[in-house]
């Protein structure tokens, strides 16, 4: 695994690579968005899940201009050329973005308009109304008079009644009516209301569905009565909708419900179009719109709004979905009665997301909650479920006089709204709520509860890589782990009491925190992998995250591969690192693991002298990406892993099969772009996580037999199951 390193010539790249070095952030984007919708074509994936991934990379793309080019566009605006790392100025970077857009975007329709085929080959049409007959029809103008039109509000436009305001994402039609005695022309708005389906399942046997625009254009003259339609077009807006934070908010919380409201009235950055579309209708739209740019404006053959999707795959047919998967209860809080503290208290324990549940989670947060012998509770919380089972635990909690502490993050993206709903409702309960600062994030994922044992106070300590967020948590593959450590438990006060009270902390004990040491800790331990080469022993370092954007990091990766340090790193998404550069970092591999479940941990090893993997290797979880955003911006923790156990479960078992994986993995080219493994092995380190149980969650310590097991899996094949030893 670790192999052995060639040396380079060594590089000095002070604190930054050259541009040349570097990929544009945005464009390794896309090439994340781009391998999600490679899954819609794969055939070796069910048909219906097919569908599901196409609908996330149209939802992503939606989510990638609201934002980051929203951001850029501002940026040229306002007259800004600073350059980016790899050295475009934000009108480049646009330039570049939207040539591999739009053709991802064709893309997006290509798959779209092959995949209906195959759902019509199984029963499950998408039709048009001139295939309808009579009966169906008759069905759809009592669906349509008692679901559809009262929500429906067509808009004439003329002097009395302006253009209105169409919110973000909206799907609107646009037509061009002209009045059956006098022949006068008038043009009309309808926007589609977002909470009616886009797709109508009519009644009868088999999967038959209706696109609303297509319900809608059967009954035109229910709407428009004494009109017909001369001319009409289909559009799909996106909007910026990034938030600005003021410097000097008075009442974070009152800021952000007001910027929430402005959100939905975002300048239009994108436009989209059904074709066929008359080029005066789509003018007269865009005019509407504010839309000057060409490159703003696309029009598509397929279908607009693809995120909607999503829909289809709530279809009853499970033989064309991935097999059901339950996710295991860890073994070592059943022996102990379901009691948590006493599992934890015996020994650490690491839960492997979502191939176990995240109901250990919420179990831990209920007891403490009912615990007559917890003193308090303090959890930071930067996303959860509408109806999330933690924070209806800790208002139980403060409801039986416990001190809870819940630290609300507001500036998580598209959950502002709902975080203020669940901080109001903890505040009522008698919960304190603290909204953390203006200028950082709260990104760190920690629970903390104080018990009083035989006369003592005792902490027990929940580091997540993930949010606390039950229904992500059955999709995200994330990382918790329970430890009573005393010296972990305090770092987590110390950070807990620099969140509330401002109190900053020159060191901690075990924690490396940001904003304040991440980078400065990984830099270090860097360092330390190319000592060890100087000093003729093994250099290596593996890395799993979601990200990897910052410059300085990157240049010490390069400088390490430089100096002979093997560097193995498992990327899910953007990655502006450049592998396989000779002279600069021919030591380093980068992979892409991306299929049923969304890579989600964030793991950092160091060998320390060591091949890896070893039990001698400096493991650590984290809740940051290596981006800038991370070390400087948020508050984040990395979070070291002692137990040997866990040390194995994390090293031998998880970052081992996610190396191995190469069923569902991209190696990254150093021309930025990304190649599917060859399946020699045909190994997916997610079904070997589904069909074998972790280390640390079962009763009796597995020791390092787990990994030569993986081994045996992964050489043969992946195809055996585990005996009931583990």
């Amino acid at each position: 695994m670790s192999g052995k390193s060639k040396r380079a010539k060594p590089t000095s790249f002070a604190q930054t690579p050259e541009a040349t070095h570097y990929i544009n952030r945005e464009l390794s984007w896309i090439a994340f968005n781009r391998r999600v919708l490679e899954l819609a074509f794969r055939e070796d994936i069910p048909l219906l899940e097919k569908v599901h991934f196409l609908s996330i990379a149209a939802g992503n793309l939606d989510e990638f201009m609201m934002v980051r080019v929203a951001g850029l566009k501002d940026q040229v605006r306002h007259g800004v050329n600073d350059r980016s790392a790899d050295g475009k100025t934000p009108a480049e970077q646009l330039e570049a973005i939207y040539a591999s857009m739009r053709q991802l975007m064709l893309d997006q329709q290509d798959c779209w308009l092959k995949l209906q085929k195959s759902l019509a080959a199984e029963d499950i049409e998408i039709l048009r109304p001139e295939a309808l007959g009579v009966r169906d029809r008759q069905w759809l103008s009592r669906y349509f008079m008692e679901e559809i039109f009262p929500a429906l509000t067509p808009i004439a436009v003329d002097p009395a009644h302006p253009f209105p305001f169409l919110p973000n994402l909206g799907i609107t039609q646009l037509f061009e009516l002209k009045k059956t005695r006098s022949g006068k022309e008038h043009i009309a708005v309808l926007p589609f209301p977002q909470k009616l389906p886009r797709f109508i399942r009519l009644q009868g046997k088999g999967e038959r569905f209706l696109l609303l625009e297509d319900v809608i254009s059967l009954f035109l003259e229910t709407l428009f009565p004494g009109f017909e339609k001369t001319d009409s077009g289909l559009f799909h807006i996106v909007r910026d909708s990034d938030l600005d934070i003021e410097e000097e908010s008075e009442d974070l919380v009152r800021y952000f419900e007001k910027a929430i409201k402005q959100r939905r009235r975002g300048r239009v950055i994108r436009i989209k179009a059904l074709a066929p579309v008359s080029p005066r209708l789509l003018e007269y739209f865009c005019e509407q719109m504010d839309v000057e740019q060409p490159e703003d404006i696309m029009t598509v053959s397929g279908m607009v709004g693809l995120a909607s999707l999503a829909e289809l795959y709530e279809c009853a047919r499970p033989e064309l979905k991935y097999p059901p998967f339950e996710a295991r209860f860890p073994e070592r809080i059943t022996e102990y009665g379901g009691d948590c503290f006493g599992a934890i208290y015996a020994k650490d324990i690491l839960v492997h997301h979502p191939f176990e549940s995240f109901d250990v989670v919420v179990q831990f947060l209920r007891q403490a909650a009912a615990d007559p012998d917890v003193i308090s509770i303090k959890q930071t919380l930067y996303r959860t479920s509408k109806d999330s089972p933690i924070v209806s635990a800790l208002a139980e909690a403060a409801e039986n006089g416990k001190s809870v502490t819940a630290l609300v993050e507001l500036k998580a993206r598209f959950d502002e709204e709902a975080n203020i709903k669940w901080a109001r409702n903890l505040e009522r309960a008698g919960a304190q709520v603290v909204y953390g600062f203006v200028k950082l994030k709260t990104h760190a994922k920690i629970s903390l509860v104080t018990r009083r044992e035989q006369g003592k106070m005792r902490t027990y300590a929940h580091f997540g890589t993930g949010n606390y967020h039950p229904t992500t948590a059955k999709v995200y593959t994330d990382l918790s782990f329970f430890t009573t450590d005393p010296a972990l438990c305090r770092d987590a006060a110390r950070l807990f009491n620099f969140i509330t009270g401002y109190a900053e902390h020159e060191s901690f004990e075990k924690l490396a925190p940001a904003p304040t040491l991440l980078r400065k800790t990984l830099l270090t331990f860097i360092e330390k992998e190319k000592e060890h080469v100087a000093a003729g022993r093994p250099g290596a370092i593996w890395a799993k995250m979601n990200s990897l954007v910052d410059p300085i990091i990157i240049a010490a990766l390069y400088e390490a591969s430089q100096a002979g340090v093997q560097v193995d790193l498992v990327v899910r998404g953007i990655c502006c690192l450049r592998p396989g550069v000779e002279g600069v970092s021919e030591n380093i591999r980068v992979k892409s693991v991306i299929g049923r479940f969304l890579e989600h941990s964030r793991i950092f090893c160091f060998g320390n002298g060591s091949s890896l993997p070893s039990p001698e290797a400096r493991v650590f979880i984290s809740s940051a990406d290596w981006m800038p955003r991370n070390f400087d911006g948020r508050v984040e923790t990395m979070v070291p892993i002692e137990n040997p156990t866990v040390h194995a479960q994390i090293l031998d078992q998880i970052m081992v099969a996610n190396l191995k994986d190469d069923k569902q993995s991209w190696m990254l080219q150093p021309d930025g772009t990304y190649t599917p493994l060859e399946r020699t092995r045909n190994f997916s380190a997610h079904e070997y996580f589904m069909t074998n149980p972790s280390l640390s969650g079962r009763g009796k310590a597995l020791g390092r037999s787990g990994k030569k097991k993986l081994m045996q899996l992964v050489e043969g094949g992946a195809k055996k199951k585990p005996d009931k030893a583990g």
